[in-house]
Parts: structure tokens; sequence; C-alpha cells
């Protein structure tokens, strides 16, 4: 993939994620930096556990309250520069509030329903609830932390971050079919898991 195209879908996938925080924060009214760090790995993870196929593809790494997308959670813990067109950050009630409309441009009838979902199943949870859905003994977070033995140092809060990436084809090692669309998917994008 050459630059241009490179830029062209980088600016397309941040247009969906984009819109993605527009439609959490319209839906969701106390939607903390970690809760929707939290809703935006679950819509990953909930894509390719369905599908083979991310919604996103962002790159999560094994951080102490992660998984996490750096590159987000710097954004959302700065002056927003990404989402800044989609998010505002509201500091009387500590949450962040839609900036804009939401525009489904990017979005199948399919990804709109798997919002939908994961804002019925885990909307209405706490922060921390989110981080112990993310953290279960054989989640991609678990599994990768703790065969990097960093998992005892995370729990211990000895550290509270690493650059170990999850890789999410763990999700979908035992399925053959939606393991070749997955790898077919990251093909095709030009980025990596």
């Amino acid at each position: 993939m050459n630059k241009e195209s490179n830029a062209m879908q980088h600016n397309l996938q941040m247009q969906k994620i984009g819109n993605a925080l527009v439609y959490l924060s319209s839906q969701i009214s106390d939607l903390s930096k970690t809760k929707l760090l939290k809703l935006v790995y679950l819509l990953d993870e909930v894509s390719i556990r369905k599908s083979g196929v991310p919604i996103f593809n962002l790159t999560y790494k094994v951080w102490k309250f992660g998984p996490v997308s750096e590159d987000l959670y710097i954004d959302l813990s700065d002056d927003l520069r990404l989402v800044k067109d989609f998010l505002k950050f509201d500091a009387s009630t500590q949450s962040f509030k839609p900036a804009s409309e939401f525009c489904d441009d990017e979005f199948s009838d399919n990804d709109i329903q798997l919002m939908d979902f994961v804002i019925e199943k885990y909307g209405a949870k706490s922060a921390a609830d989110l981080v112990s859905v993310t953290h279960h003994p054989f989640s991609p977070w678990y599994n990768t932390a703790k065969e990097n033995n960093v998992l005892e140092p995370l729990e211990q809060e000895l550290i509270n971050h690493t650059d170990l990436i999850i890789d999410m084809k763990q999700l979908i090692a035992h399925d053959a079919l939606k393991l070749a669309l997955y790898n077919d998917y990251i093909s095709l994008s030009g980025y990596a898991s």
C-alpha cells in the first residue's frame, strides 16, 4: 500500500472510530476515559469473535487497566486531537459527550447491531467492571500478560503498562474460517494487529 492509500485508509479508520465514539457517548451517560477505552476494545473483540473481522483493527497493549489502544488513550488524556471533532469532555460529569451528530457512512447494518449489542451488554457496567471483563482468565489480555511473565507485576501494581501487543487472532484460533477472514482483512487493510 502506498503512502497516499495508507493516509486515506487511516483517515477512513479515524472517521469510523470517531463516529463510533459519538454513537457510544450519545447512548451512555457515564462515559469515563477507562470505560470508553474498554468499550472500544470490546467492540473489536466481539466483532472478531462473531465474524473474524475487527470493527476498527486498533492495536491493543497490555496495560494494568488494559487492553488499551495507546494512541486513543493518549488522545483522551490530553487535549483531544484525533477525536476532537467527535467528542468533548464534560468536566462537571467527568465524562465524554458527543461533539457532533453520528454519521453512519462507514458502518454496515452489522456494525450498528454490534455497537447496540455492546452497549446493551456492557454500557451500564462501571469502568472497574469492564476492566474485570477484559481481564478474566484466558482473555487475550490475561493470556498475553501471563505468557510474557507480566501478569503478577501488573496485578501487584509493580508496573502500570507494557509494550506487549495483544494478538487478537487468539480469539478465533480454533475457527479456521474466521482465522482466514481475519488474516485476509489484515493483509488487505495494510495494518498489522
